[in-house]
């Protein structure tokens, strides 16, 4: 029985790794990832490394065992059909018989066209019949902080969430939730609402820039068409900038707003605040 993580070099993948080394013995950790190279310190640690590419079904073959358990990260390609790339990852863990196949979804609130692909991936996953459960996760205080830059340069944030409101948190808190399913028990069949236990507005995140770099920054609301036309003239495909401005038009309407306290539970302490995240950012 191993623990096996998909796209896990990515940025959450690799919180979940981490994370999991702290739990339980590395040959017990399984990394799927599709350049062996960038998983070099993971191998060096005693974690098995599996090479493997949503896109070439034929390098799932054989890749499970019957009672592994498996987290699907789901994948960042937008324009190659993500759904059908984690039906492959689905195939094959039914094909094996795994024990538990855990996926990173979208809060069910959210109706913008980001989560159409995560909705149709559940209902993937729930015909095949295997025991699952779903990691809906809320927006990453990272999506802002890891951005900084422009936002710094120019003194503002702008965003066309109007008031709305984002319980974001950290990947690390994420990913702790996923590693709480993966070596804990009960989870089987499940969905779990994900968010922080903070919901905050734009006006309040660059207030909290404000305060901690000393300089005057303002949020300037803009229509999600303005929004979009920002993403595009700052070099994002058409395509992935209407989706993303899709997101701020959610926002506005109050569906990344999650107040389960799902996250929280399962890590068993509070999620981390997002003046956290704004801390590390302006570190780094």
């Amino acid at each position: 029985m191993s623990i096996v993580v998909t796209g896990a070099t990515g940025h959450l993948g690799r919180h979940v790794v981490e994370q999991l080394l702290e739990k339980v013995p590395a040959e017990e950790i399984t990394a799927v990832v599709r350049d062996e190279a960038k998983a070099a310190d993971f191998a060096a640690r005693g974690v098995q490394l599996a090479v493997a590419d949503y896109n070439a079904p034929e390098t799932f073959d054989g890749l499970f065992s019957a009672g592994d358990k498996v987290l699907l990260i789901s994948g960042n390609e937008f324009d190659k059909g993500r759904v059908r790339q984690h039906e492959v990852v689905i195939d094959a863990a039914k094909d094996a018989g795994v024990a538990l196949l855990a996926y990173t979804s979208a809060p069910g609130s959210l109706t913008a066209a980001l989560a159409d692909d995560h909705r149709a991936t559940e209902e993937v996953l729930l015909a095949a019949g295997l025991p699952y459960t779903l990691l809906r996760n809320g927006w990453y205080h990272e999506n802002y902080t890891e951005n900084l830059a422009p936002v710094l340069e120019h003194g503002a944030v702008v965003q066309a969430a109007g008031d709305g409101r984002v319980s974001s948190a950290a990947r690390a808190d994420y990913a702790a939730a996923a590693v709480a399913v993966l070596t804990g028990e009960g989870h089987e069949n499940k969905a779990y609402e994900l968010g922080g236990d903070e919901a905050w507005s734009f006006a309040e995140y660059a207030a909290e820039l404000s305060r901690q770099t000393g300089k005057e920054i303002a949020y300037t609301p803009v229509s999600v068409e303005a929004f979009a036309g920002i993403l595009t003239g700052a070099g994002l495909p058409g395509p992935l900038a209407a989706i993303l401005a899709g997101v701020d038009a959610s926002v506005e309407k109050g569906e990344l707003v999650v107040s389960s306290g799902d996250l929280s539970r399962l890590i068993g302490r509070p999620t981390s605040p997002l003046a956290e995240a704004v801390a590390a950012a302006l570190k780094g």
